[in-house]
């Protein structure tokens, strides 16, 4: 893949670059700030674009708002952003679209792992990290669709937003995995999810997931 990456560390953001290009991938660019990643972004046009939610010149939610502002540009920009901690605020809008990952930066030490939430998001899917997940999935108030699920459910879909499929979540959870696809039906009619041609149903359950 060609690869812009947004970090203002310099240690994290060379060895980012170190791992990706020791496993075949080619850094177009990068950006120690939020304006300029964005212009890096618009000039290389990479096949994926890797962002810290942190960035100058705030140290805020830059990073995730320079996210935002390529997704406007282009829906289907492929964007991975990474955190040092855990900030929901502003995943909502931009996981709905597919193509889109959030994962802590931890993550990137278990480079098996992290290179296969790479393919998945350039793939247009998802992969939010399982501790992201972990912070939105239980109901916390009166009048969550959430609420409806069963412990099992709220476990697959958990699965679900971190980009698995229905065979890994399956063998992740040792289930067959006709079992899965029924939890799945159940999700979809518990949270009032139909079946139509213009909408992806398991990105339609995980905006619900979130948006609670």
């Amino acid at each position: 893949m060609r690869i812009v990456i947004g970090e203002d560390s310099a240690l994290f953001r060379e060895g980012l670059s170190r791992l990706l290009t020791e496993n075949g991938h080619d850094v177009t660019g990068t950006a120690e700030t939020a304006d300029a990643l964005v212009d890096v972004v618009r000039a290389l046009d990479p096949d994926l674009t890797i962002i810290d939610v942190r960035m100058p010149p705030t140290m805020t939610d830059d990073g995730a708002r320079a996210a935002a502002t390529l997704r406007a540009e282009r829906p289907d920009r492929p964007i991975l952003m990474l955190s040092q901690h855990i900030e929901t605020r502003n995943v909502v809008g931009l996981v709905g679209t597919g193509g889109f990952g959030y994962l802590l930066k931890d993550r990137v030490l278990r480079v098996g792992d992290f290179l296969d939430a790479m393919r998945r998001v350039v793939d247009g899917g998802s992969a939010l990290d399982p501790a992201i997940v972990a912070a939105l999935v239980t109901p916390t108030r009166a009048g969550d669709p959430l609420a409806a699920l069963s412990a099992r459910e709220r476990e697959v879909l958990a699965l679900v937003a971190e980009g698995r499929s229905n065979g890994a979540i399956a063998a992740q959870l040792v289930l067959a995995e006709r079992t899965v696809e029924s939890h799945m039906r159940s999700i979809f009619q518990k949270l009032r999810i139909a079946d139509a041609p213009d909408t992806h149903r398991r990105v339609l359950a995980v905006l619900t997931q979130l948006r609670q």
